[in-house]
């Protein structure tokens, strides 16, 4: 599968180094690949990464292969999205948005 590379791969393994101890705010893209919405939103997703670089991280959580981690913030369905500042939750959004509405989500921690 073809992507950025600037978007991360976000395990239980490297969970806590990059995202809860990030200098940045993180987005974090909770999907699974039988997902209609969150194939949707994976070029979004890309396209992100590349425009905050060094601003945000972003990255995505594969729901099916990381449930502890889902299962500890409570995602229920997907895609789920959480911006993470200084290892809180600072926003959320469940469902499709558009790339508008996570610019906005962003820039507003940043």
């Amino acid at each position: 599968m073809a992507g950025s590379s600037n978007v991360k791969t976000f395990t239980q393994e490297n969970w806590e180094s990059d995202v809860l101890k990030a200098k940045q705010p993180v987005l974090v893209d909770f999907w699974a690949a039988w997902c209609g919405p969150c194939r949707m939103i994976g070029p979004i997703i890309e396209e992100l990464a590349d425009e905050f670089v060094g601003k945000a991280v972003i990255g995505k959580l594969n729901v099916d292969e990381q449930g502890e981690v889902a299962s500890k913030y409570g995602v229920m369905s997907i895609p789920t999205l959480l911006i993470f500042k200084d290892g809180n939750i600072v926003d959320k959004a469940v469902g499709f948005r558009s790339k508008q509405d996570l610019i906005k989500m962003l820039d507003a921690q940043l």
